[in-house]
């Protein structure tokens, strides 16, 4: 039986992702933070050892965030052979921000020189933000509200990590601020974009999928760009179980989602996507990994992986995207290439 379909008129035409071109190495962070281990009698390589993250990436120091998904949106309409003018729906779903408002979608859409007629806002759910503004985006195009749509992400963790060594270093840091504040250390830079459309030759259907929310946990992880506190043992727990209750649901519903070809699942360090692999059933193979050389990229990282393998893919092949965001939420969407 083929997996159901939610969208018959929803397609990708291209997919793009830019690297930040600064890489900051796991040893490095772990010399700035050489004192502090001796002092609370922590040992180095947890970020490398433990999870499986060698390096991440920062962007310039006078790198915005809506330049870095400007500069995504525009590889992707280069490569889907799009005018500016032609995108009538912008959607921004960056988790960092440099200020409440206006949105960051007002910058990346005056950067791109889109038109006066392109609507255009943020849509913001931590790591699952650009998986449901994809959704989003397929409701515009089925409904004909849309026929072509840009959808931006840029993420930096330059100011955060910077701010997190920096309060780490000092002489009053315990064993449990370390682990409060480690997931801060595994976040990486990047920048991605999709330009979603109706049926056209090469282009790849979007499916569908489902989505779960387990909101009781909304205070596991907890951030800004100056600080983010995670509970990391119960956040992993919490997401594995609302990670196969998703999938359970959409075995229920009809989702052929236990032979997919490739995973692109949400990069967040080496115990996260093997015990999520093991709790599914899932062969690690057929998951690209993103995150060692990285990092965790937020709502860029599924696109991101996405786009880094895009010519590797068949047509034919079936991709499940997925991702556990904070707050908790979990959504997972088929594309057929």
């Amino acid at each position: 039986m083929p997996s159901p379909v939610q969208f018959s008129r929803s397609f990708l035409w291209s997919l793009g992702q830019v690297e930040a071109p600064e890489i900051v190495k796991s040893s490095w962070i772990d010399e700035q933070l050489a004192e502090t281990y001796e002092r609370i009698g922590m040992r180095a390589g947890l970020l490398e050892a433990v999870a499986g993250i060698a390096e991440r990436r920062w962007w310039p120091r006078e790198t915005c965030f809506d330049d870095a998904a400007a500069q995504a949106g525009r590889v992707a309409l280069d490569r889907a052979g799009i005018l500016p003018s032609e995108v009538d729906l912008l959607i921004s779903t960056s988790v960092c921000k440099h200020h409440l408002e206006p949105s960051v979608a007002c910058a990346v859409h005056f950067r791109l020189g889109l038109s006066a007629n392109c609507l255009n806002f943020d849509l913001g759910n931590a790591c699952l933000g650009f998986m449901n503004a994809m959704s989003v985006g397929a409701m515009a195009i089925e409904t004909g509200m849309a026929k072509t749509v840009l959808i931006v992400d840029g993420e930096g963790s330059r100011q955060p990590q910077e701010a997190t060594i920096a309060r780490l270093q000092r002489p009053e840091t315990t064993m449990q601020d370390f682990f409060d504040q480690f997931a801060s250390l595994t976040l990486g830079s990047g920048a991605a974009a999709v330009v979603m459309g109706g049926p056209r030759q090469g282009a790849h259907q979007f499916l569908g999928g489902v989505s779960r929310a387990a909101t009781n946990h909304h205070d596991l992880c907890v951030g800004d760009l100056d600080e983010m506190r995670t509970n990391t043992a119960e956040l992993l727990t919490a997401g594995l179980d609302l990670g196969r209750e998703a999938f359970d649901a959409a075995l229920a519903q009809g989702w052929e989602w236990t032979n997919c070809d490739r995973y692109v699942m949400h990069q967040v360090s080496k115990p996260h996507t093997e015990k999520l692999c093991e709790r599914l059933g899932i062969d690690l193979a057929r998951v690209p990994l993103t995150y060692p050389t990285f990092g965790n990229m937020g709502p860029a990282a599924v696109p991101f992986t996405l786009a880094s393998i895009a010519d590797d893919i068949s047509e034919g092949e079936r991709i499940l995207l997925m991702g556990i965001g904070s707050g908790l939420n979990c959504a997972a969407s088929e594309i057929l290439w």
